[in-house]
Formats: C-alpha cells, sequence, structure tokens
C-alpha cells in the first residue's frame, strides 16, 4: 500500500449528460469550478473532456478546451491538468459496406486529436492503448496513431496516461515503452467495467497490475456501481484511484452525486479508513516523475 495515494477526478466525460444527472459539468466555466472544488476536496488530478455548450454533447474544439485550462490556470490552482486524446476514434461501420462510414463515425488524424495538447500543453494527456468493440461501434487506436500521438505529446511536454481496457493492451503499452515513445516511469490507467473490456472485479485488477511493467506508476477505476469498491481495491494493491461524472453518476445506490467533488470527498475517505493518506498535487508530481 502506498503512504500517498493519488485521486484523479475525470470531470465529465462524453456519455454522462446532465438529463441523466443535472450536476454534471457542461460549459467551460462550470467544467472548470467543478475541476475546483474536485481539487478542495482531495483530487490531485482533473482529467477533462469538453462539451458544446449549447447542446451538452462531446465536443473536440480548442476553445472549450482553453476556457476550461485558464479558467482553472487563472484561479491559481496546483491541480495537475490531464487532458483527454479519446474523441477522435470512434468508428461505426456502414449498414450496407462495412467500409463506408455509418451515423456515428468520427475518425480524426492524431494531429487533430492533439491539437489541444499542443497549445495548452498540460501536464499530463490520455493515449488510449485500446481497439475494442465499445457498445455498438468500435475504438479504434491504430499502432502507429498511438506511436504519433506518443511523439506529439512528449514534444508538448505532456505525460501519457496510457489507459488501457484489457490485458493485450497492457501489452501494446510495453512494445512502445520498448521503442522509447513512452518516457520512464510509465502511468497506467487500469479502466475496468468499461462495455466489451476487463470487468471490474478484484481479479481483473490484480491481472492487470500483475502485467505492468517494473516500475511503472499506476491507477485504476470502476464503471457505475463499482467505483468505489474498485477505489478500496487499488488501494490495497499499491495503485492510484480515479473517481468523478465521467465513470459514475452515484454517491450510492439511489442517490445521486451532488458534485465531482463528493465522489472525491467519498474516495478520500475510503483511502484514509485503508491506511494511507491523500497526495496532494505537488507530491503526486514527484510520484508521477512529472518535470524529469
Amino acid at each position: 500500500m502506498n503512504k500517498k495515494t493519488i485521486i484523479s477526478c475525470a470531470l465529465t466525460g462524453s456519455a454522462p449528460t446532465p438529463a441523466k444527472n443535472p450536476a454534471v459539468p457542461v460549459t467551460p466555466e462550470e467544467i472548470a469550478n467543478s475541476a475546483l472544488e474536485a481539487e478542495q476536496a482531495g483530487a490531485a488530478i482533473v482529467h477533462i473532456h469538453v462539451r458544446d455548450p449549447q447542446t451538452a454533447i462531446r465536443s473536440m474544439e480548442l476553445e472549450h478546451y482553453a476556457g476550461v485550462v485558464t479558467r482553472i490556470r487563472d484561479a491559481q490552482s496546483k491541480l495537475i491538468i490531464n487532458l483527454t486524446t479519446g474523441p477522435g476514434a470512434r468508428f461505426v461501420p456502414g449498414a450496407d459496406d462495412p467500409l463506408d462510414p455509418g451515423e456515428g463515425t468520427l475518425l480524426k488524424s492524431a494531429a487533430v486529436r492533439l491539437r489541444h495538447i499542443e497549445e495548452l500543453k498540460p501536464e499530463i494527456c490520455s493515449l488510449d492503448i485500446a481497439t475494442m468493440n465499445f457498445r455498438d461501434s468500435v475504438f479504434m487506436n491504430a499502432p502507429d496513431i498511438l506511436r504519433e500521438m506518443a511523439d506529439r505529446a512528449r514534444a508538448a511536454g505532456a505525460k501519457p496516461e496510457l489507459e488501457v481496457f484489457d490485458s493485450g493492451h497492457i501489452e501494446l503499452a510495453k512494445q512502445l515503452i520498448k521503442e522509447d515513445l513512452i518516457a520512464p516511469p510509465p502511468y497506467f490507467q487500469l479502466c475496468l467495467g468499461v462495455a466489451y473490456g476487463a470487468p471490474a472485479t478484484a481479479q481483473s485488477m490484480m491481472h492487470m497490475q500483475g502485467q505492468l511493467p517494473e516500475g511503472a506508476t499506476w491507477s485504476a477505476f470502476g464503471v457505475g456501481r463499482n467505483q468505489f469498491p474498485m477505489v478500496a481495491q487499488a488501494v490495497l494493491l499499491g495503485g492510484h484511484v480515479r473517481v468523478g461524472f465521467e465513470d459514475n453518476l452515484y454517491l450510492e445506490a439511489g442517490t445521486l452525486a451532488p458534485s465531482n467533488a463528493a465522489l472525491v470527498d467519498k474516495a478520500a475517505g475510503i483511502i484514509r479508513s485503508l491506511g494511507s493518506d491523500i497526495a496532494t498535487p505537488d507530491e503526486a508530481r514527484g510520484l508521477l516523475g512529472l518535470g524529469t
């Protein structure tokens, strides 16, 4: 068990909507305010997606990312900013010809998916080491796309958070590390309970943790009702944790969470009850090797 545990808060994601929980932040101002509240509750990292303020639908617009990041930085926050690069990897085969993109396809180049990273230069950006079925679409991240994204992230000074959804993804991540595309120490996020990925169970987490390369730092999360059980499991195995509206909308069964801060606060209580303590943003920087 770590003496200090990093809490990452995934603020909004792309799937949860205010229709499911009115507290889900949408506008850049709402997302930034939610980040600052999460920091006060104990989060050291905020994982950021953005949405169109008018429609609440997921967005890739630079101006929305800039609106969030600028507000956090202007508040003199010590938070570690982690911007997603996941959007732009969705493919839906056409009904008549599977080579024709169907409705819902959103495939973009590495340059487009990393545009906001190169412009805003966060300390961390996600790198989804995954091509997999995801609900009724395919989440596509071919190895050469990942290589270019890793190159661009390094040039921008952003440490990749290696998001892995199943055990085979860890093997691909190891290959990228072997090719010196990922600077040491690597930072993994074990994503459990996502549709058609590894289930959110103790067995899955232990199996995937056992595959990680020596010296890796890792965090984990579970989706939905498994969010807090996976917090406890990660702490017991010596990992760090992620909570937030991207992964779960409920504080407990039948009770919608009033804020991301409430989810962070509950995770902090679990961590302390198990004998660890909460890492500050600066302590998290040391644990993740940021700036080295």
